[in-house]
């Protein structure tokens, strides 16, 4: 199974991107299942249910969130009635919506995602990802129910992802870390057969302070002091995540890739290599 994986979509430079590359990446690719992590598209903060159907139209299968699922309150009705969109597994207990759901490719095969948030450096006190974690992996082993098995962990802390990585190995087709916006160089298969990205980086402008226009949060840096509300940077975006091949009998990785399409970045995606 060929899989995408694109982090964090940063307001409207990554709605467009997405709108604009996405449906001829899934055809160039021969992409069977794409995951969108769309938590930052709303202004930088949230999904709008609006938002979110343009992302699925535009090719996403399964759209992910965060920390951010509920900043843009009309997503607190639509996650309900939107099986598509995931919020964290080990966000607040009454929270709508799900932290992991079963869906199924076009060729009938089953794929499991899931979302968790890391606890290190973040501002609330989730429930451990660890556990939640375990709890869906035993319910779901890697080749029975699922053919594929893709986790979003949503942390601050590298070490925490990398951790929650060697935790699932064997027992995940994909970890991949989302919400630092920064992709990182250490897109690898674990000896246990999963595939790994510390970040996936976002799908926005990176003339950028993390998706944001850089003169407010430079000014806040260097003065300690804040003028105005943060906005995301209007400029071309660059398509950042992970591409991963899946042994359908195993479940397990076959190939990994970083993939970056699009802007500022260097360019990058799965005949690399």
């Amino acid at each position: 199974m060929k899989i995408l994986f694109l982090g964090d979509v940063m307001g409207r430079a990554g709605r467009t991107a997405i709108a604009e590359r996405l449906a001829a990446l899934r055809a160039d690719w021969g992409l069977d299942f794409v995951v969108v992590n769309g938590e930052n598209a709303s202004g930088g903060m949230g999904l709008t249910g609006e938002h979110a159907k343009l992302l699925l139209a535009a090719g996403a299968d399964v759209v992910t969130l965060g920390d951010h699922a509920f900043d843009q309150k009309d997503m607190m009705r639509f996650i309900d009635g939107e099986p598509r969109v995931i919020r964290p597994i080990n966000y607040a207990k009454d929270a709508p919506g799900r932290g992991f759901r079963l869906f199924e490719d076009r060729r009938g095969r089953k794929v499991l995602v899931a979302q968790v948030l890391g606890q290190v450096f973040m501002k609330r006190a989730y429930d451990d990802p660890f556990s939640a974690v375990e709890t869906v992996l035993r319910a779901h082993p890697l080749g029975g129910q699922a053919q594929a098995i893709l986790i979003d962990v949503h942390c601050e802390a590298t070490s925490e992802k990398m951790a929650m990585g060697h935790w699932c190995d064997g027992r995940a087709s994909v970890v991949v870390g989302t919400h630092t916006h920064v992709p990182t160089g250490d897109v690898t298969v674990l000896p246990g057969g999963t595939a790994y990205m510390t970040d996936a980086g976002m799908c926005g402008d990176y003339n950028s302070v993390i998706g944001m226009d850089k003169a407010e949060p430079m000014r806040r840096f260097i003065t300690g002091m804040a003028r105005e509300r943060f906005t995301p940077a209007t400029g071309e975006a660059t398509l950042s995540g992970i591409y991963v091949e899946t042994d359908d009998r195993s479940g397990k990785a076959l190939v990994a890739r970083p993939v970056r399409v699009g802007g500022r970045l260097s360019q990058s995606g799965p005949k690399e290599g």
